[in-house]
């Protein structure tokens, strides 16, 4: 087993606070509806969507290595826009990795966009880190989830959070 990690950055045209409450505080209802082609649901399993939640990511036919993740969420600081999961079942826990924990930042940029960091910290099954195209198809997948959120929301500006 090896320890490995990916870091991230991106920069979003949506404001920090737009871009936070779409992806984070309310993934579960905002995500299916952005994102219906890979996305198929998301269910809170356990808790109200703060710390100790466990929700369930269900995928679409799209997504070919697996039809699931549960994470539970570890940080959810509102104020600061830093949140922290830990993939505590399905996805890629248990194929290529024995733990995966993400920790993701917005910021705001001078000029009024969101400018987002992620690092992934993760324990390999192996004795090697991921493989590049692992790696590749982690940030891909992180990527196409903010750039749909990203669409979804300059296609409907009055839109701040998506509700059931």
């Amino acid at each position: 087993m090896v320890l490995g990690s990916i870091v991230g950055e991106y920069k979003s045209p949506i404001a920090v606070e737009r871009l936070w409450k779409a992806l984070i505080c309310d993934a579960h209802n905002f995500m299916p509806k952005a994102l219906p082609q890979v996305i198929s649901s998301i269910d809170l399993l356990e808790g109200d969507g703060g710390v100790g939640t466990i929700k369930k990511f269900n995928f679409t036919e799209a997504v070919k290595e697996f039809r699931y993740v549960k994470d539970r969420v570890e940080i959810m600081d509102n104020e600061n826009h830093v949140f922290r999961y830990s993939i505590v079942e399905g996805g890629i826990l248990g194929f290529k990795v024995n733990s995966y924990v993400a920790d993701v930042t917005f910021t705001s940029s001078s000029d009024g966009d969101c400018f987002a960091k992620l690092k992934i910290e993760y324990e390999s099954l192996g004795d090697s880190l991921l493989s590049e195209e692992d790696v590749r198809n982690i940030k891909q997948g992180i990527l196409t989830m903010v750039k749909a959120a990203e669409r979804f929301l300059l296609a409907n500006p009055q839109c701040l959070c998506i509700r059931a």
